[in-house]
């Protein structure tokens, strides 16, 4: 399965996400805390991708897009948080 992911950001809110004929199949969203920090606030998949690691892919898509633009990650949706509790590897972002 092709996954395409998108990344859009207006004012202060953003979201890493998946669309399909117009649908939003899957999505994290995020708002700014400041310039160079965001908080990831909530990440939904629809039952038609679950369980083919879309979310992992979504947070995996913005941990890479935070390292680019120098920008830290601190996450009050559950999904998230326990990524970066669970990963080492992503905490270099991370300001939790």
């Amino acid at each position: 399965m092709e996954i395409r992911i998108e990344h859009a950001e207006e004012g202060t809110t953003g979201a890493f996400f998946i669309e399909r004929e117009g649908m939003r199949l899957a999505e994290m969203v995020y708002s700014r805390s400041g310039p160079a920090q965001i908080i990831i606030s909530h990440t939904e998949v629809h039952e038609r991708l679950q369980g083919h690691g879309v979310a992992r892919k979504l947070l995996n898509e913005l941990i890479m897009w935070a390292r680019e633009t120098n920008t830290r990650v601190l996450a009050t949706c559950p999904y998230a948080s326990a990524q970066f509790a669970k990963d080492p590897s992503i905490r270099d972002v991370f300001d939790g």
